[in-house]
């Protein structure tokens, strides 16, 4: 096995701030800390222009609240309007925590082509634990969820805020939607489509020449993913907080989500990374400030891991000391 600190995308290059402003798409609060924080706490950090839009309010997330992590929230699970409501509270705790000055909820937008709209929020579609670290589709979604929107009318509100914000560079997930969330894979497929719209003239909002960015799509190379959820798996600090808080210790063997590529992939590609170390207190603040859905924050110092953390399925993971992302044009 590969050492977690070694590099396994030689071709990977430092993601610039300098290229431009950045706008990174997500599905629900705290997707923009635990997907792409530190790569936007290094952009903010260098002064450079960045904007989280979210799609949902995360009305249908499970609810941490524990005796090794007690909340005293338990009761919102299930209640989505009072749900929404704090965690709308934690994202814009996070993102001041990150220094992103600029959100907007995908559903406050007016779309670019008016015909494709949809009147109402888009919801939380809810999904379900099927294996450690894959989520699978709820089965009582309603109308108003994500994943049912009408692609068009998705997208081309968030055409409008790319036209507006001209972003240099426009994140998300890639295709698998980081672990199958179905809002996730939602969020990938209104991307690009929003991408194509967007480079239509007639959806200009401002009046000035459209340069079509750069997407990319976060991903962790096999062997880096791997070899840092055997670092942590072994630490004797996190098997007694596992034993402690009754987590489950990673499995550097089991299968990977879909944001897990294989190093042959993506040598093929274009990548970019962020070393997470600079920014590590932001982005340490901001998985806390989501207190609903992430847990155990902590920072650590084991080859190729720089923190923890867990989600509600009580699996202990590892921040890895870089973030990285495929290059799609």
């Amino acid at each position: 096995m590969q050492d977690a600190g070694e590099t396994s995308t030689a071709a990977a290059r430092p993601a610039d701030p300098s290229v431009g402003p950045l706008v990174a798409v997500h599905a629900h609060p705290d997707d923009e800390t635990l997907a792409t924080g530190a790569l936007l706490a290094a952009w903010t950090a260098a002064g450079a222009a960045a904007t989280v839009v979210t799609c949902t309010r995360g009305e249908r997330g499970e609810v941490i609240d524990t005796v090794a992590h007690p909340t005293g929230l338990a009761h919102l699970e299930g209640d989505g309007p009072a749900l929404a409501v704090h965690r709308e509270r934690e994202l814009a705790a996070a993102l001041e925590a990150l220094g992103v000055p600029d959100h907007v909820f995908l559903d406050t937008v007016p779309p670019v082509t008016p015909p494709a709209s949809t009147s109402g929020r888009f919801e939380d579609s809810g999904m379900a634990w099927v294996a450690p670290g894959i989520a699978g589709p709820a089965p009582d979604s309603g109308p108003a969820a994500l994943s049912r929107v009408p692609l068009e009318a998705a997208a081309s509100r968030l055409a409008a805020v790319l036209r507006d914000r001209r972003p240099a560079v426009v994140v998300t997930y890639e295709a698998g939607g980081g672990y199958r969330h179905p809002d996730h894979v939602r969020t990938y497929e209104l991307t690009v489509r929003a991408l194509e719209l967007a480079a239509d003239p007639a959806a200009d909002v401002v009046g000035e020449p459209w340069t079509v960015p750069e997407r990319w799509e976060v991903v962790a190379p096999a062997d880096r993913w791997r070899a840092a959820r055997a670092a942590l798996s072994t630490a004797p600090d996190a098997v007694r907080l596992a034993r402690a808080a009754d987590l489950t210790l990673p499995d550097p063997d089991a299968d990977p989500p879909p944001l897990v590529v294989d190093p042959a992939e993506l040598a093929r590609d274009e990548v970019v990374s962020v070393a997470v170390e600079p920014v590590l207190d932001r982005l340490l603040a901001a998985l806390a400030a989501h207190a609903t859905q992430v847990q155990h924050v902590a920072a650590v110092s084991l080859p190729g891991v720089v923190a923890h953390y867990a989600l509600s399925n009580g699996e202990l993971a590892p921040v890895l000391a870089a973030s990285t992302a495929r290059v799609r044009r």
